[in-house]
């Protein structure tokens, strides 16, 4: 009786164990931003069965990169306060099993994507996986400053394989999400550095903030904000949206601007995480606004005229 009792509760911990590894608030943005793109390629209401599909599938690939990286930087993991959690550096689950997991996610996602999507969404995918997984967190995160300007373009990807999904190629209103999501990255992840800075010391990874000082650092948030800021115009004055889109990029943008500019003249480890936070709902209300309006704006535009 007694191991029947205890027996669910260890499936439970586990099969928790496996899931944490997936990073879940992460592949939920990635996730969002790519199901923006899907809505956003479509004039109406898109095939929402083919919306489910390619979600899931470009989900569960995201997931595996996301796996992947736990257990690469297990060793890192265990030396910082924010990760040292994980079941990959707590040694809850072997080499083999987070392998196993991440590699049976990948393939199950590039199968669907394959199978019911088209064969572009799938090679886009995977190649953001390999850009993550590979390039970013085993090349470039170990050796340079810069590795979240040059490893943000796989981040930025989401879009494009939501894009790509539902017309079977990548417009340029694709590419303009993408770069909003490449210059988001820098500022966004560099005031979680700025406040986190002792962990990734001690991570001895070569964070901005470590290798050329906190006040460069602060500096580099603000002047990535302010072209953040201008890119987040594009797609008002590609005729990609309208006014309503508009109105949230600028106050959105004004905002961010502003965290970073007293960030810049006066820091605290407060602010900085206000900043950090602030900036996930920037991107989340950014694009959330862009789907309101392209659903919202030829209505008005009807209503008006």
């Amino acid at each position: 009786m007694a191991q029947t009792l205890t027996a669910p509760a260890a499936t439970s911990s586990r099969w928790a164990q496996f899931y944490a590894l997936t990073k879940p608030r992460v592949v939920q943005l990635i996730a969002f931003c790519a199901l923006i793109g899907m809505l956003l390629a479509e004039p109406g209401w898109p095939d929402l069965a083919r919306v489910a599909i390619a979600t899931l599938g470009i989900w569960l690939v995201a997931s595996a990169a996301a796996a992947f990286n736990c257990l690469v930087e297990q060793h890192i993991d265990a030396r910082m306060a924010r990760t040292a959690w994980r079941p990959t550096a707590k040694g809850e689950l072997t080499n083999v099993q987070t392998l196993s997991f991440s590699a049976t996610l990948c393939a199950a996602g590039s199968a669907v994507l394959y199978l019911w999507i088209n064969p572009l969404t799938m090679w886009l995918t995977f190649a953001t996986f390999i850009g993550y997984a590979v390039i970013y967190t085993v090349v470039l995160k170990p050796l340079t400053p810069q590795n979240l300007v040059i490893g943000g373009a796989s981040g930025a990807m989401p879009p494009v394989l939501g894009w790509a999904a539902m017309t079977g190629d990548v417009g340029p209103e694709a590419l303009m999400l993408c770069l909003i999501i490449f210059l988001w990255t820098p500022p966004h992840f560099w005031a979680l550095a700025l406040y986190r800075a002792e962990d990734y010391r001690k991570a001895g990874l070569p964070m901005l903030p470590i290798t050329h000082g906190p006040e460069f650092t602060r500096l580099q948030v603000l002047l990535y904000t302010l072209v953040l800021f201008a890119a987040t115009l594009l797609p008002f004055t590609y005729r990609m949206s309208g006014w309503i889109y508009l109105v949230a990029a600028l106050v959105l943008g004004v905002m961010f601007i502003a965290y970073a500019f007293q960030l810049w003249r006066e820091y605290s480890d407060a602010l900085a995480r206000k900043t950090f936070r602030f900036s996930i709902w920037h991107l989340s209300l950014l694009f959330a606004a862009l789907l309101l309006d392209h659903y919202l704006d030829p209505w008005l535009q009807r209503l008006v005229g």
